[in-house]
């Protein structure tokens, strides 16, 4: 079943908050409609980050195609822009195959750079990055997050008060410019106009994400997330890589340094993954002409709602 015309390309999209289902349904959402799922996950690009951010495994994919997981060392810096780029290739090839692409994940800023467009904005300044470094060593690199929510409230939601490298783009548009990097973002256009984009949020309770999120944790820890930092460590990349910074990730390097025991970091991940479920929510909620699902990927009714409202286009 094709969906749209040559003119006007579908794409759909599943997005909302971790751990509600969302590479599942985005599954079972291809094998009804001849898809493919493109990845928007902001980590799930690097090579070798696979336990902390909860890829489908492919065992799990079901023989449905993959796009953009993988696609990157961990020692490169991957940013929205680039995957903006990637995306838009990966897309328009499954098109070109006559088949339904369906871009699945919780990346908020990667969605908009996809489907929004991204501001490019002024190139590196190395002197106010080396300036704006030197105040996060010297502070706390929360420090340059409240400078950012003064300055550019929008960007503090979505930026991790841990994420130096985003924190320090942020506030280097905003002197450069004198106008806030959400200001640039809406005036951009999206690599995609062309598409028809329908794009479903899956939606569940704040108990139900920490129930969930408890679980994943549980079992990342038991599959052996320790270990895969460990190994990717003594292969030689560095702690300062620009994923080692990610949600998961950052917590079990502290526990390796001795910051905490295991249990404290477990503790402090779920913590972290139901903030970050929160900032996401409301990032999505701000998107325009989201249709919103309140139950998880796996629940049967999720697809027929997807399938409803894919089905009701063709008419």
């Amino acid at each position: 079943m094709v969906l749209g015309t040559a003119e006007a390309p579908f794409l759909v999209a599943i997005v909302g908050p971790t751990a509600t289902g969302k590479s599942t349904l985005a599954i079972k959402v291809a094998q009804r409609f001849d898809g493919e799922v493109v990845s928007c996950d902001s980590t799930a690009v690097y090579k070798g980050f696979d336990i902390g951010t909860d890829k489908p495994q492919i065992s799990d994919r079901q023989g449905v195609a993959h796009h953009l997981i993988d696609v990157v060392d961990g020692s490169s810096d991957y940013s929205a822009a680039q995957y903006a780029r990637d995306a838009t290739t990966a897309i328009n090839s499954i098109t070109g195959r006559g088949r339904l692409p369906i871009l699945a994940g919780g990346s908020g800023l990667y969605y908009r750079a996809l489907t929004r467009g991204l501001f490019d904005g002024p190139g590196r300044d190395d002197g106010m990055r080396t300036r704006l470094s030197r105040i996060a060593t010297k502070r706390g690199v929360e420090y340059l997050h409240r400078l950012v929510a003064r300055v550019d409230p929008a960007s503090a939601r979505r930026i991790q008060p841990r994420d130096e490298k985003r924190l320090i783009r942020a506030l280097e548009v905003y002197y450069l410019t004198g106008r806030p990097l959400t200001d640039h973002f809406d005036s951009t256009r999206s690599p995609i106009a062309s598409y028809r984009v329908i794009t479903f949020g899956l939606y569940l309770p704040p108990e139900e994400i920490a129930r969930r999120v408890q679980y994943r944790v549980a079992d990342q820890f038991q599959r052996g997330l320790i270990d895969e930092i460990k190994t990717l460590i003594d292969l030689g990349l560095s702690r300062e890589a620009h994923p080692f910074g990610g949600l998961v990730y950052r917590q079990v390097l502290e526990y390796l340094e001795g910051i905490r025991d295991e249990l404290a970091t477990r503790e402090l991940i779920v913590q972290e993954n139901r903030r970050y479920a929160k900032r996401q929510l409301i990032w999505f909620r701000k998107e325009p002409n989201l249709r919103w699902i309140n139950r998880a990927g796996e629940h049967p009714d999720a697809l027929k709602e997807v399938v409803s409202v894919l089905q009701a286009q063709l008419l």
